[in-house]
């Protein structure tokens, strides 16, 4: 087994994620032959063939798998050396990766890239968007340094960090905008447009309504809050989204923002990074930052909701 190197683990690992040549190709930054060419030699250095290699997708093979449980390991450990290395020089530096979910990211992600790399001039930052279960599982590999998501995880590997809370909003059409704001229990009376089964954003929205599980009825379940606003826009239903969606989302629908009475539904968000991680102290003061960051925009927007009725 001569010849092996970090960068085949590297590819055979974004190979292993995907499942898919063009994908993890695009994931490395190179082109999809030389992936290709870099699995062979990394198979032929085994002396075992690593994929199960389909029309359409590949899969591990059993060798593979076992292989893969290694290697991931060792990318982990690589990558924690990296972050202690990062950790000894003063201030944050290098490599930052940041996961973070999809009902987060469009809105907080921008402010918070900005303050960073104002506070951190060579900061290089690489941002993951993608569902929580996702990001823990990325996080436990070592494939992202820290994650900004809703709280809590509860898993006792990470420290987690509470940033701030918000509440969410009614998304009804704008000619609906004069009628009394609905409890949960006439909400579950209504058609409630909601994000795709994964989001947990979905699962918040069902809990606030005391609904076990989205009915079939409903007639829709979306992959981004903004399909959710241009739906209620046309009239196919009501749908809640997170406040600080509200600028970006509601300027071009033709929909109402109008907030619950209290107990109004929220959620907390916070950061996660493992507790065996070097760069602790680092996280720490980028989460100083997203904080800041929050209420920066939560600043610009007070006062601002279109159509928001009390």
């Amino acid at each position: 087994m001569r010849n092996l190197t970090l960068r085949q683990f590297r590819y055979f690992e974004a190979l292993a994620q995907h499942g898919n040549f063009g994908r993890a190709a695009d994931a490395c930054a190179i082109s999809q032959p030389a992936l290709s060419l870099q699995i062979k030699e990394l198979e032929k250095s085994l002396d075992s063939v690593l994929f199960e290699r389909g029309a359409r997708q590949i899969r591990l093979t059993p060798f593979g798998e076992e292989f893969a449980v290694r290697i991931r390991e060792i990318i982990r450990l690589v990558d924690e050396l990296d972050e202690f290395t990062r950790a000894s020089r003063d201030g944050l530096g290098g490599r930052l990766r940041i996961g973070v979910i999809p009902t987060i990211a469009p809105y907080l992600m921008p402010t918070v890239i900005g303050n960073l790399t104002d506070e951190n001039p060579g900061l290089d930052i690489h941002v993951r968007e993608t569902l929580t279960p996702k990001l823990t599982q990325e996080l436990a590999d070592g494939r992202i340094d820290t994650a900004i998501l809703a709280l809590p995880i509860s898993e006792p590997a990470f420290t987690e960090v509470s940033l701030f809370s918000e509440d969410f909003v009614l998304v009804r059409h704008e000619t609906e905008a004069d009628n009394p704001v609905p409890n949960s229990d006439s909400l579950r009376e209504m058609r409630l447009l909601l994000l795709e089964e994964g989001h947990c954003f979905r699962d918040q929205a069902l809990s606030f309504c005391n609904i076990q599980s989205a009915r079939p009825w409903e007639g829709l379940d979306g992959s981004s809050l903004s399909t959710l606003v241009q739906m209620v826009g046309v009239g196919l239903g009501v749908t809640l989204i997170p406040e600080m969606a509200v600028p970006v989302e509601a300027r071009s629908a033709q929909v109402s923002i109008a907030r619950f009475k209290n107990p109004s539904p929220s959620r907390t968000i916070g950061m996660i990074w493992r507790k065996t991680s070097p760069l602790a102290q680092e996280l720490q003061d980028v989460s100083v930052l997203v904080k800041q960051a929050a209420t920066s925009l939560r600043k610009r927007r007070a006062g601002q909701m279109p159509g928001a009725k009390k």
